[in-house]
């Protein structure tokens, strides 16, 4: 028995886009696209959003840096990665990532990599989010929240975080998968 080699999929040619919804936050476009193999789909929907980003922050004593927040969208309270959207002209990814943590957690400063790129639904939204590492971050001030935000910090071990990632109480999948690639990498995962 032999495998049969099939041919890599290819990129789609976009036809024509009509934008549905566009404001803040929403915006939602219809592309006309043909296939690599000559199908054409008329009605097919993306959702686009700035690019986002996460931090996987770690204190110098070791201790992980989360938040807790209601999510209206499932109307429940869990853990998370501090994170937001890069929506600042003239500010790069690592910029975002650093404004974020300070506003949502009063931490900062350390050592900082991109740990991660991951995608919320390739299939239906066009935004990118990076995570990155920041070790050895301290506490420098208050948090400086939105007026829509509602967040308190928490640190917690490499156990607990493993624990709360293992067991549901961290859920959302784009912060979820660096905590595990993080807990891999310390024998954890």
């Amino acid at each position: 028995m032999t495998i049969e080699q099939k041919h890599e999929p290819e990129a789609w040619t976009t036809l024509g886009t009509k934008y549905l919804y566009n404001k803040p936050w929403l915006t939602m476009r219809q592309d006309t696209v043909q296939l690599s193999n000559g199908r054409i789909i008329d009605d097919y929907y993306i959702w686009e959003f700035p690019p986002w980003v996460n931090v996987l922050a770690i204190t110098r004593e070791q201790k992980i840096v989360l938040i807790r927040q209601y999510r209206h969208g499932i109307r429940k309270v869990f853990y998370e990665l501090p994170a937001g959207v890069h929506d600042k002209a003239g500010e790069s990814l690592l910029q975002s990532a650093k404004r974020e943590l300070l506003e949502e957690t009063g931490y900062g400063g350390g050592r900082w990599r991109e740990w991660m790129e991951l995608s919320a639904n390739p299939a239906l939204q066009d935004n990118i989010t990076t995570t990155f590492l920041a070790e050895g971050v301290e506490l420098q001030g208050l948090q400086q929240l939105d007026a829509t935000e509602e967040i308190t910090v928490h640190l917690v071990s490499l156990e607990e975080l493993r624990t709360i990632a293992l067991e549901g109480g961290m859920i959302q999948s784009l912060h979820v998968a660096p905590v595990l690639k993080y807990l891999a990498r310390h024998g954890l995962g």
